[in-house]
């Protein structure tokens, strides 16, 4: 059955409820559940999807999820779209044949319109990546639910028990999608992920204008928003791992591998370990075979590899990189080389974030990650770090400083550890004494 005034595809949510009090005496929450799935068509044709945008845009807000296969796939396999403003919602079936999704790309740029996600990267990944354009403006409920004291990454299930009082059944997340018809059991998941979704932004929003933190969350949202995010260039592709190496020509040997790995995955649309592991690249970089033989007795190379057709191009990476000049060879990032003592400031700067965040009801994951303090406790005050830029610098970076600067320092006392300033023209030494400044 479809709603008359919202066509094909798409729930007029009011008036389900409407037919559901007169028909049914059951729970409220497990009521509109199961009649959702009833009332609910997919959309399968471009008219249908025109009509449901048409209906969403009435909206200054959209909750958004989408459901892809990639585990086989260097590129996200998009299987269905999950649409919902406070009076309509949409499951759009991006498989169907004929589908153009040009309406859902113009409901994703318009800039009216906030777009609302949870853990937003991979959705605004598969949506860069088919219709070349990020979503703005976006909301983050993850980001948003760390900044409001929920916790580091906090799943969506829990914050839909912790925001709404709702049950999820989790047993379709990691389903076929691509598998039709689709099950109930899929289509009620697939439903929560974007109704529940919206009280939880109502909720969130209000909290962070309660305590004056919505520009926090905006900062956030400009990084994850932002192009580079998203369009990495195969070059840098060595940065995404870790930094087991420090030889410049070690260093040149992993850019130049990663690179070409990069370039074959998305060629060949297969996920990175299908083509090289990184404990393969590591050992490559180390031992910087210049053929098929010397290749052929690297432990995380499998047996014959060497003989395969993606070997030649491997091969050639690597002797690029060992015929560059040294002048042209990377050098390790400030942060990786650590001076003497980094490493012990960095423990104490990290149990000043746990202080600072208790305190502030912020999760201390969105203040500032690992490396941007190993890059402190490392470089000190350094333009480019984010945890201490912004909102980031009053709630902590500046604490920080003064840690590393021995302006401040860490007391324990009754049982609970507090950050204490030395006095006035007082700061601590290298031998734990205080000294009075000329």
């Amino acid at each position: 059955m479809e709603s008359p005034a919202s066509g094909p595809g798409i729930c007029a949510d009011k008036r389900i409820l409407r037919v559901i009090c007169q028909d049914q005496d059951w729970d409220g929450d497990k009521r509109i559940s199961i009649r959702y799935r009833n009332f609910m068509t997919m959309i399968t044709t471009t008219d249908q999807l025109e009509q449901a945008v048409a209906a969403l845009t009435q909206s200054d807000f959209v909750t958004v999820d989408t459901e892809f296969i990639r585990e086989t796939t260097f590129w996200p396999e998009l299987c269905v779209i999950q649409l919902a403003s406070p009076d309509h919602t949409a499951i759009v079936d991006a498989l169907a044949p004929g589908l153009d999704l040009a309406a859902f790309f113009k409901l994703m740029a318009n800039e009216k319109i906030v777009k609302v996600f949870h853990a937003a990267r991979q959705d605004i990944e598969i949506i860069f990546h088919l219709g070349n354009l990020i979503p703005h403006p976006v909301f983050d409920t993850q980001v948003a639910a760390m900044v409001c004291g929920f916790g580091d990454a906090i799943a969506y299930d829990q914050l839909v028990q912790r925001i709404v009082g709702a049950q999820i059944d989790k047993s379709s997340r990691f389903t076929d999608w691509r598998r039709r018809p689709l099950s109930e059991k899929q289509l009620d998941y697939a439903l929560a992920d974007v109704t529940h979704l919206r009280d939880i932004y109502l909720h969130l929003k209000s909290s962070l204008e309660a305590e004056g933190r919505t520009e926090w969350v905006l900062d956030e949202m400009k990084i994850l928003t932002a192009r580079e995010t998203y369009d990495m260039h195969p070059d840098d592709a060595w940065k995404r791992l870790k930094m087991r190496l420090r030889k410049p020509v070690e260093l040149a040997v992993l850019r130049s591998v990663a690179a070409w790995r990069e370039r074959e995955a998305r060629e060949r649309n297969v996920p990175r370990g299908r083509v090289i592991k990184d404990d393969a690249i590591y050992e490559i970089a180390q031992q910087q075979p210049r053929d098929a033989e010397a290749m052929s007795r690297l432990r995380t190379i499998p047996k014959g590899w060497e003989r395969s057709s993606m070997a030649t191009g491997l091969l050639n990476a690597v002797n690029l990189a060992l015929d560059l000049p040294k002048e042209d060879m990377p050098r390790l990032p400030k942060s990786v080389q650590s001076p003497e003592g980094a490493g012990a400031a960095a423990e104490l700067l990290k149990v000043l974030l746990r202080l600072v965040t208790e305190e502030h009801g912020v999760a201390a994951k969105v203040v500032a990650t690992t490396d941007e303090i190993d890059r402190i406790a490392a470089e000190g005050d350094a333009d480019d770090i984010p945890a201490l830029q912004g909102w980031r610098r009053e709630v902590f970076g500046e604490k920080a400083l003064q840690l590393i600067n021995g302006e401040l320092c860490l007391k324990f006392e009754n049982k609970k550890i507090r950050a204490v300033e030395w006095p006035d023209g007082k700061t601590a030494t290298a031998n734990n004494q205080i000294s009075t400044a000329d």
